[in-house]
């Protein structure tokens, strides 16, 4: 596992961007693996300010809520729009459909959709302050496949800034499951800020276990850590 340490978050943005369009120079028509939160903003912007031709690319977001309708302003279909895909052209952004009638049907199609594409080949994640990916939370066990989870109270009261009260935000996500994450040919992860210095001091401790989901990268044979000086400072 690689980590890259940058002065500052837009400092770590520009790092990351640099790695996703070197991918779509490499291939063009390649698959990513999108996420959401504050981490990827400042990558996002500067993908768009790249002039990078994303026109043969098909993306996948690593999850979204549920339920929550697509035009809701706090789903993460919409704030893809609003963060990047209003301001480039892809071939196909995909999501999970936060208003599935049966979700475990959706998350069943959400694999196979992402197989049929023929993977995912650059995964872009963050982490959570204990150290969960995607919406895939600590545990004794975790899902291999796409799934509906339940998110723990730290989870909501983490994005209860994103809403007008606590009581608004969702309750359940669905979201790619670790087999999926680890399938992905390479994956990057950005890291910023003194509050996630704790987890990634964890991280590199060298233990794998999941009642920390992140630490299951060190597994990955092409894994990179982003991280800004204060994501690194305890190490």
């Amino acid at each position: 596992m690689k980590k890259i340490i940058c002065k500052n978050y837009d400092e770590m943005s520009k790092a990351a961007a640099k790695i996703v369009e070197a991918q779509v120079v490499l291939k063009p028509d390649c698959i990513l693996g999108l996420a959401t939160g504050s981490s990827p903003v400042g990558m996002y912007q500067e993908l768009i300010k790249s002039g990078t031709d994303f026109s043969k690319v098909t993306t996948f977001n690593l999850d979204e809520y549920y339920p929550i309708a697509k035009d809701n302003d706090q789903s993460y279909d919409y704030f893809m729009r609003k963060n990047l895909f209003d301001h480039i052209t892809v071939k196909e952004h995909n999501i999970p459909n936060g208003m599935a009638e049966n979700p475990e049907e959706e998350c069943a199609r959400y694999d196979a959709a992402i197989e049929a594409a023929g993977g995912i080949d650059l995964q872009v994640l963050g982490i959570g302050v204990n150290g969960h990916i995607g919406f895939n939370e600590p545990a004794a066990e975790l899902p291999a496949n796409t799934n509906k989870v339940t998110l723990t109270e730290s989870t909501i009261e983490a994005n209860s800034r994103f809403f007008e009260s606590k009581d608004q935000v969702p309750t359940a996500a669905l979201t790619l499951g670790i087999g999926g994450i680890m399938k992905a040919k390479r994956i990057v992860v950005l890291v910023s800020g003194k509050n996630k210095a704790p987890i990634v001091r964890e991280l590199f401790k060298g233990n794998v276990t999941t009642n920390i989901p992140v630490s299951l990268l060190q597994l990955h044979p092409d894994a990179t850590i982003v991280m800004d000086e204060d994501a690194a400072s305890m190490l």
